[in-house]
């Protein structure tokens, strides 16, 4: 079931232009949206070469002219994590996107680190949020704050708990081309992770099936140990994989080392029964050997 394939044209607005809304921007744009959002720092290049027009917007202060630029806008991806003070887009123009005249959806990028701690286990949307870590409990503040701005309102505010992301120019076989791939070895760990196309194209479905107040697991079918992921891209490429660093002994960023003090796996039964999504790349398999075929096409 894809009907999201006739969406009808509208303008999205992405706060976070990053890896995933720029991916997506894209698509859309393909479709005849207007497209456009905000990074911290504007590069100039950059901006030239997607064409999809940027906005200054640090999360310290509003952005200049958000009325204006606003003004036309149907759906807004927010992706700027939260900070001490809160989620940064509502902090400033919470009141400028109340008052848009055409908004229709949100879509909140939130983290599987509202979950908590499972050891394992699997775990539903439907299941008691319990962070465990500061990022986690910022993180579940945001969904509620985004969800609560747009209660009794006719604007849909969906949750998007996104696993690792990968795809082009972000992922395994990159890495050990670089030379900066390792297996973090630590036994019982697994993460999901989930490919950037099919976060776009989960994204689109939910704008043809809005649900206010709905939260989303956005992961692959497989949650598995890091380095199974690095092994098979070593084998894609005819490699030797990095030899395995004991987990005690890694040097971690803090960032990092909060992803591996806690192991879960998502339930994903909801994107698929709601939103009629099949998954492009289920598993690190399909995305991976995709991506090298287009990097072995492109060469």
């Amino acid at each position: 079931m894809n009907e999201f394939n006739s969406l009808p044209k509208g303008s999205l607005f992405c706060f976070g232009l990053g890896f995933t809304c720029a991916r997506l921007a894209r698509r859309l744009r393909e479709r005849s949206w207007t497209v456009a959002g905000t990074r911290r720092h504007i590069d100039r290049s950059v901006q030239d070469a997607d064409s999809i027009p940027v906005h200054a917007f640090t999360g310290l202060a509003p952005m200049e002219r958000a009325a204006q630029l606003l003004a036309d806008v149907t759906h807004i991806v927010a992706s700027i994590p939260p900070g001490e003070y809160g989620d940064p887009i509502l902090r400033f123009h919470e009141a400028d996107l109340r008052a848009l005249p055409n908004l229709k959806w949100v879509g909140y990028l939130s983290t599987p680190a509202v979950y908590g701690d499972r050891q394992g286990a699997t775990v539903h949307e439907d299941e008691q949020p319990n962070p465990g870590s500061v990022r986690g409990k910022r993180r579940l503040a945001a969904e509620r704050a985004w969800v609560s701005a747009f209660d009794g309102t006719g604007v849909s505010v969906q949750v998007f708990r996104l696993s690792g992301i990968y795809g082009p120019g972000r992922n395994a076989l990159e890495q050990l081309r670089a030379g900066t791939a390792r297996i973090i070895d630590k036994p019982g760990q697994v993460f999901n992770r989930i490919h950037v196309d099919d976060i776009g194209t989960i994204l689109m479905a939910s704008m043809a099936r809005p649900a206010h107040g709905r939260s989303y697991n956005v992961a692959d079918d497989e949650a598995c140990a890091s380095g199974d992921v690095i092994r098979y891209a070593a084998e894609l490429l005819s490699m030797e994989p990095p030899v395995p660093i004991p987990y005690d002994s890694a040097e971690l960023s803090p960032m990092a080392r909060s992803f591996y003090a806690e192991c879960k796996r998502l339930d994903t039964s909801r994107i698929k029964t709601e939103l009629g999504v099949e998954l492009a790349y289920p598993t690190y398999r399909e995305g991976l050997r995709r991506i090298l075929d287009d990097m072995e096409a492109a060469a």
